[in-house]
């Protein structure tokens, strides 16, 4: 596997303002995610050098760490491309809303649904809409990077829960985080996610 390199985001870090401030973007790219890019590449190099018999590593510890940074590295990576500059009138369009309305019922009971789950996720943690190969649509937690994930299901919308990611901004209201996070979703990208 390549080494890992941090993705530059798609606009500027003021963009998402008023709804998650530059400073937030600044931390949350450029020191968290980095800092999983870093660790998953550490590990990588740890197994390869196993691999070639030029170090004895502790199996458990490197893949447990891969596990959580590499899924720390894409998720913020789908996460940054989630998202755009704040529009009150963000709404799906086209196939997106019509999947989110055969298996939802309706636009705002995902809305309603995604907002409660990504709002009571345990501790650190996302809220992740995911489809499986035949576009059926679910709205999972994922605890920290690397737990609950579900075998046969690719994220196409997920929000970061950390603390890192609101709480300069929000304080401990992540419902309001959360409520507000609505207005800056790309729901293009979102889209042709679910096409792919």
């Amino acid at each position: 596997m390549k080494k890992l390199t941090l993705p530059k985001l798609p606009y500027k870090y003021n963009a998402l303002e008023p709804i998650i401030s530059k400073r937030i973007m600044e931390l949350h790219h450029d020191i968290h995610h980095q800092g999983y890019v870093n660790a998953a590449n550490q590990a990588l190099e740890s197994l390869t050098k196993a691999r070639k018999g030029k170090k004895q590593i502790d199996y458990k510890s490197v893949l447990k760490s891969l596990s959580f940074n590499l899924n720390g590295h894409l998720m913020h990576s789908l996460f940054w491309q989630n998202m755009r500059s704040p529009n009150s009138k963000n709404e799906p369009m086209r196939k997106i809303r019509k999947a989110l309305i055969k298996n939802f019922g309706s636009i705002v009971n995902f809305k309603n649904e995604f907002s409660k789950t990504t709002s009571t996720v345990e501790g650190s943690g996302w809220g992740a809409l995911v489809k499986n190969k035949d576009n059926d649509l679910l709205v999972i937690q994922i605890e920290k990077h690397n737990l609950l994930h579900l075998t046969g299901f690719t994220p196409i919308l997920v929000n970061d829960v950390w603390e890192h990611a609101y709480y300069l901004d929000y304080a401990n209201k992540r419902d309001e985080y959360v409520d507000q996070w609505w207005s800056v979703i790309n729901w293009d990208k979102v889209e042709k996610r679910l096409l792919k």
